[in-house]
Formats: C-alpha cells, structure tokens, sequence
C-alpha cells in the first residue's frame, strides 16, 4: 500500500447545485456518484471534498467573475439557498468538516488553505474524481501539476454535461503529459492505493 503521506483524493463540487434541476445542472453527476462514493470511502482518511462557492450577488463578484455571474445570477447568494452548495449525499455524510474546503474558482487551489495542507501532509499525488471534467477538474489538474503535484484521473468518476469536453481531457489532454497525469479506472484506483 502506498504511505497515506503521499496522495490524497479530492471529489471535486460533488453538490447539490450541479446534481439537481438548477441553472447549473449536470445530469451526468449522478451517475459517477457511486465511483465517487467508493473512493471516498476507502480512503476515506485521504480524502478532502472541494466545494464551488459562489458570490452573494454580481456586484459583489471580481472581475472576470462579474460577467459570469451576470449570465448566472440565479445562482449569486442572493438568488439561491445556500444549502444547494452543500454536498450530496452520501458524501455529506463521510465528510468532515476539516475535509471540506470552500473554493473561490475553477481550480481546487483557489482554496486558500490547500497548498499548506497538502505541504504538511507531504502529499505528492492528488486522485481527482467530480465535475466538470473540462472545467473545474482540468483547471485544477493544471494548477497542481503547476505546484509540483503528480495527478490521478479517475476517469469513471469524473464527468461534464458536455460529453465531448469530457472525452477530449480524458483521451486527448490528459495524454499529452503522461510523466505528470495518468488515467485510471476507480478499480484500478483501489487496487494501488489500498493494497
């Protein structure tokens, strides 16, 4: 088995805004959800769960992020119950509240506290698993391998309402930098990372 030092899982905005009927729907959640699950709950110690957060209104939003949140401002603070951010179940249930870090963009790094963490947990592997796979996982693969961070793609564990997208990271971008990204199956996964 691999020294638990070493790698952590992240389940990237598994929660309710992206698995229920919202603007930002994504049907395709809830099928990857019991891969997911699995992951989090055998290495259930290494697992840290990165929710999206969003502003209050557009006012309140920076930048790039105004015009964003112009096209969506049904899901500004203002807008949108704040228990739609929460995690589904049953990843709500594994989860911890240290194991939850609150992510102000796409990459898991714009989680202030992350690096730190990983750091003093001499982490040099993250097995990332959620949605969007060609958005906020790919972003956050590219900012971790920026940091000196080997990846893990958990590939039927991860996914994207835009099929295309998602096929094109996992067989196309992914492939490009097979010394720092490597696409594996949740089995595949288990069988290194538990035996």
């Amino acid at each position: 088995m691999h020294q638990l030092t070493h790698f952590k899982h992240i389940a990237i905005d598994m929660q309710r805004v992206f698995a229920e009927e919202t603007a930002w729907y994504a049907p395709s959640l809830m099928a990857i959800l019991p891969n997911v699950t699995r992951l989090s709950e055998a290495l259930r110690e290494q697992t840290l769960y990165a929710r999206f957060t969003v502003p209050h209104d557009v006012d309140a939003a920076l930048g790039c992020w105004k015009p964003f949140y112009r096209r969506w401002p049904m899901v500004t603070g203002r807008e949108m119950p704040p228990a739609m951010l929460d995690l589904v179940a049953p990843l709500a249930e594994l989860a911890t509240p240290e194991q939850v870090l609150d992510k102000l963009g796409y990459s898991i790094f714009s989680a202030p506290a992350l690096d730190t963490l990983l750091r003093n947990a001499k982490t040099e592997t993250l097995i990332l698993s959620g949605v969007e796979t060609d958005v906020c996982v790919y972003s956050s693969v590219l900012s971790a391998i920026d940091l000196g961070y080997s990846v893990v793609l958990a590939a039927d564990a991860m996914a994207s309402p835009d099929e295309g997208a998602h096929r094109a990271v996992l067989e196309q971008l992914a492939p490009r930098l097979p010394e720092q990204i490597k696409v594996m199956t949740t089995d595949e996964i288990l069988r290194l990372y538990t035996h």
